[in-house]
């Protein structure tokens, strides 16, 4: 009985975790979980298997994921590469037009295809897209252009086009698209991600970022956030700067426009879409009306 012992605490193990998932399961079956990809999740394998299996175990048991992705990382990348200066402002990347093409080239001639690619491999069919595609976002200037140059904000998402999509498929969107004249704009993913999530009413919108969350001092790992209400982040908006302010301003822009909450996630920890979905403790940052 000693030797057998093992592997039974691991396998009642097992059955506690799925009998805990359940009721999620059962709630979530159905719904749309928009998810903005990036970040150390995009960079390491290990990380990208994790995250192509939870979202493909997301479509099995249910619900329809929709994955929104940026690539700053290997944009600036490609961009030194290329001797091109890499600035940011207020949190966007100052874009000409030099630097629109390469963001172009890195998220759908690249990232897009690669994302794709390993959900195939993993058993359920994705289709990529760009805001582009079917007139999927509709996109002017920022209110900054001045400052950081062919930067867009989505001011219009064709859900149709998801919606067709994602009965039978994973959309997994890169964030690039140009406007009625054909000029073409970077566009900041979580922006992107959070009108999605805006315009198809999701269940939740999770953003995977490399830190454990909002945290209230940006240098204290345990002065984390793990709840907020949209009154509560708008009144701190201004005070905040650096990658963590487009998230935040995405939070409000989902639930805003109809989604039911929020989450921003730490990217770093394998699983991590599947802790928050489906445990009782979750983890991050979760953003409620």
């Amino acid at each position: 009985m000693s030797e057998r012992a093992p592997q039974s605490r691991s396998a009642e193990t097992s059955v506690e975790t799925l009998l805990e998932a359940l009721p999620y399961i059962r709630e979530f079956h159905g719904r749309t979980v928009v998810i903005k990809y990036g970040g150390a999740a995009m960079r390491e394998e290990e990380l990208r298997e994790a995250f192509a299996t939870d979202v493909v175990l997301l479509k099995y048991v249910g619900l329809n994921p929709v994955i929104v992705h940026g690539g700053g990382p290997e944009i600036t990348h490609y961009m030194e590469r290329l001797n091109l200066e890499v600035k940011f402002h207020e949190g966007l990347r100052v874009s000409d037009s030099e630097t629109v093409e390469v963001a172009k080239m890195v998220l759908r001639g690249k990232l897009n295809s690669e994302i794709v690619q390993r959900l195939n491999r993993h058993g359920q069919p994705a289709v990529g897209l760009s805001g582009e595609d079917g007139a999927l976002f509709q996109v002017a200037p920022v209110a900054n252009a001045e400052q950081v140059g062919f930067v867009g904000t989505v001011e219009r998402v064709d859900v149709d086009v998801l919606n067709h999509i994602a009965v039978d498929y994973i959309p997994v969107i890169a964030s690039s698209a140009s406007d009625g004249n054909g000029q073409s704009y970077n566009v900041n993913a979580d922006e992107a991600a959070g009108k999605v999530a805006a315009a198809l009413g999701a269940h939740k919108a999770i953003f995977l970022t490399d830190v454990e969350g909002w945290l209230a001092d940006p240098a204290d790992e345990s002065s984390l956030v793990s709840r907020a209400t949209v009154p509560e982040v708008k009144q701190a908006l201004e005070g905040i700067d650096g990658g963590m302010r487009p998230k935040l301003q995405a939070c409000v822009d989902s639930i805003s426009g109809g989604a039911q909450s929020a989450h921003i996630i730490d990217g770093r920890k394998p699983h991590s879409l599947l802790l928050e979905l489906f445990t009782d403790a979750g983890i991050g940052t979760m953003v409620t009306p």
